[in-house]
């Protein structure tokens, strides 16, 4: 959120980086620890927060990637154009995490760990069917083709999408700004 507002920052974007200091200064001493016996499924939790930037009306794709139960990746990054509806943010949020999955597979294919139906969990029913039909709708086409990527992954078994309920929705949980 902060990197946005770098090249002109405000005094509340000088605090909030104070903040987050602080927050980074008192964690120090922590860190991960990935056992060699623990699971190496690759899975993914995606989330959008529709038209929530103040500035610009964007949408916001958040996304966690897990190797087993232990967390590997997150992100959280504007989208690049404005999306007419939810489904349409989550979609275009459902293909960047795919692409992100894929290149995860691809680097960890170079340890000798094969990943097959790789899971993605998404709390949008409407974006989920979106990426599962091949049709094209009066309430899709008008979405750019480069993210369209996710439903051929989806055809050749690559990925599967489930349904999580938001209060399960885990890509909320390390994303979202904290409270203060």
């Amino acid at each position: 959120m902060c990197a946005r507002y770098q090249a002109r920052p405000t005094e509340k974007h000088v605090h909030a980086v104070k903040r987050i200091f602080r927050y980074l200064r008192g964690t120090v001493n922590r860190g991960l620890w990935y056992p060699k016996d623990s699971s190496v499924a690759l899975t993914a939790f995606v989330d959008t927060d529709h038209a929530g930037c103040q500035d610009t009306r964007r949408s916001t794709s958040r996304s966690v990637q897990f190797l087993g139960e232990r967390l590997i990746s997150w992100s959280s990054k504007r989208q690049k154009s404005a999306a007419i509806s939810s489904t349409e943010a989550e979609y275009i949020a459902l293909s960047a995490c795919c692409a992100k999955i894929l290149w995860m597979r691809s680097q960890l294919s170079d340890y000798g760990l094969v990943f097959n139906k790789i899971p993605m969990y998404c709390d949008n029913k409407s974006a989920i069917a979106l990426c599962c039909n091949n049709v094209q709708h009066s309430r899709s086409k008008h979405i750019d083709i480069r993210y369209h990527f996710i439903k051929e992954q989806v055809e050749q078994g690559v990925i599967e999408l489930y349904f999580v309920n938001t209060e399960y929705q885990l890509a909320d949980l390390f994303t979202k700004a904290l409270g203060r």
